[in-house]
């Protein structure tokens, strides 16, 4: 970590302007050409701006929602991402805050990193948030070692809506205090390796059925549900203390009185709520200002980016306009607004350069294992259905993955018996989009498995697929969240009784 000394000496000599640009979060692209970094550097050179956010690349899904462009694999992005902090840093007057997405690990954005379960799978573990804790710890130390000081995460949504097609997987559950309670641990665990956190996407994405990439959800909800369900892990949390909210692209009237504001241009949603009425202190940053459902709405460059600021926003993440932006916040705000957000984000920005956490030893594949064991859910089964199909012998078959795979390879049968199956489900995708990218061929074949076999399933993917079969007719069914290899195998020891499945379905079907 950069020597915290500087920054505070440095607190009190910025220029007015020059604590403007450290509202300004551009994104950055690990995989960017060397013409693209020179103009970043030239950006953080004029613009003074204050943090950045790493995304993978200008194809991948933070700039490309339409899936036009085609992501490349580099298998060198850990080791180009660190090239570029050191450039970055190198260009700043001031040391730059470096923030990402990494909600199960820096894998969301970068290859050949960890990655641990989403958190939808952690939402099935009970009684044990020291494990969640854990992962957070991981995570955390993981970003600290790849030079990140600012996770934005995690998602407090509440995942009450089974076709949310941005969410979802993303949430621990639709339990709004067992999303909170997993949320702390998340919390704690990465604040043990020294990195901030940021809640999101306030007040709440969970019971969406639009994708705010691409359009404005709307929640037509009294304050009273609100309160009870999608703000509730935010209040809570913001009761313990977090390092920055994050507010989300929603129009929500109940909180805002209109119909078609953006959470992140309301006054009334974050001076208002967030931090009148919840007392939150300290850092609010936009949801990307790249996203389709804000970006569109102005003509003038900058204009978002001041309006956005206005509302009560400190950082403003995907600044697309900085430059144009950094002129209309000197134009038309106070000075003391100035100094106000200036006061909230530097202070983040020490807190960020001061970790004295060492580097932890950890033993990545031991928490996979225990994960695996302490979220398989057993769904339903009928009296010692899985144990007679290890006497009479059974067929095997599989969707979504046409490959071998671990599970399987691991539960051959001795003896073939056409009137037993067994079914693995491997949904291609996690959000539930075009069928969770499973073929309805396959899916008419496990259906017609389940009506005249008896047919136990196991799925590695979202629960909510489910809901595409007649799960309810199966003999049993048994979700296992992740098609690592290391759950596949955990599957295989609960077929073959070695082990009890432990975890709770943290969502209804």
């Amino acid at each position: 970590m950069t020597n915290l000394l500087p920054l505070v000496q440095a607190r009190t000599q910025l220029s007015l302007k020059e604590k403007v640009g450290q509202f300004f979060m551009p994104a950055a692209f690990i995989n960017d050409t060397e013409e693209e970094v020179q103009n970043m550097e030239q950006l953080i050179r004029t613009c003074g701006i204050g943090s950045i956010c790493f995304f993978h690349s200008r194809a991948s899904a933070a700039t490309n929602y339409e899936g036009k462009k085609k992501v490349v694999y580099n298998a060198k992005s850990l080791d180009r991402l660190k090239e570029l902090i050191s450039r970055y840093q190198e260009a700043s007057k001031h040391p730059l805050l470096i923030a990402i997405d990494a909600e199960w690990g820096l894998a969301m954005r970068i290859e050949e990193t960890p990655q641990y379960p989403y958190a939808l799978t952690l939402g099935a573990i009970k009684d044990h948030t020291e494990l969640i804790s854990e992962v957070g710890e991981h995570i955390g130390e993981d970003c600290r070692r790849a030079g990140i000081h600012w996770n934005l995460c995690p998602a407090v949504d509440i995942n009450n809506n089974p076709d949310n097609p941005v969410i979802g997987y993303r949430s621990f559950g639709d339990q709004p205090n067992t999303v909170a309670q997993n949320a702390l641990a998340f919390i704690q665990g990465m604040s043990k390796s020294g990195v901030l956190n940021s809640i999101k996407h306030f007040p709440g994405h969970g019971d969406t059925a639009v994708d705010s990439h691409l359009g404005l959800p709307r929640i037509d909800k009294s304050k009273e549900e609100l309160l009870a369900n999608e703000l509730y892990p935010f209040k809570k949390l913001i009761a313990q203390g977090v390092d920055s909210v994050m507010v989300g692209h929603l129009a929500v009237s109940a909180l805002s009185k209109s119909e078609t504001r953006s959470s992140t241009l309301s006054k009334l949603m974050i001076a208002g709520v967030i931090r009148k009425e919840f007392g939150h202190s300290g850092v609010v940053i936009t949801d990307a200002l790249n996203m389709h459902s804000v970006s569109k709405l102005y003509d003038t460059k900058g204009q978002l980016e001041w309006e956005a600021y206005e509302a009560g926003n400190d950082v403003l993440c995907f600044a697309e306009y900085t430059e144009e932006g950094i002129e209309l916040i000197l134009k038309n705000a106070s000075k003391k607004e100035i100094e106000n957000s200036f006061e909230r984000v530097w202070s983040l920005k020490e807190k960020g350069f001061q970790s004295s956490a060492q580097n932890l030893a950890y033993d990545y594949q031991g928490l996979m294992k225990t994960l695996a064991a302490k979220t398989l859910t057993l769904v339903k089964e009928k009296p010692e259905a899985i144990e007679k199909f290890h006497q009479s012998g059974f067929q095997f078959t599989q969707v979504g993955k046409k490959e071998h795979n671990t599970f399987g390879e691991g539960i051959k049968s001795n003896q073939k018996n056409e009137e037993n199956t067994v079914v693995a489900i491997f949904p291609p995708e996690m959000k539930p989009t075009n069928r969770f990218g499973l073929l309805e061929d396959d899916i008419e074949k496990v259906n017609g498995l389940i009506a005249s076999t008896n047919c136990i399933v196991y799925l590695f993917g979202n629960p909510y697929a489910l809901r595409l079969f007649n799960w309810e007719k199966a003999t049993a069914v048994v979700v296992a969240y992740q098609d690592f290899d290391i759950f596949q195998e955990n599957a295989v020891a609960h077929f073959y009784g070695r082990i009890q499945a432990e975890g709770d379905l943290p969502v209804k079907l």
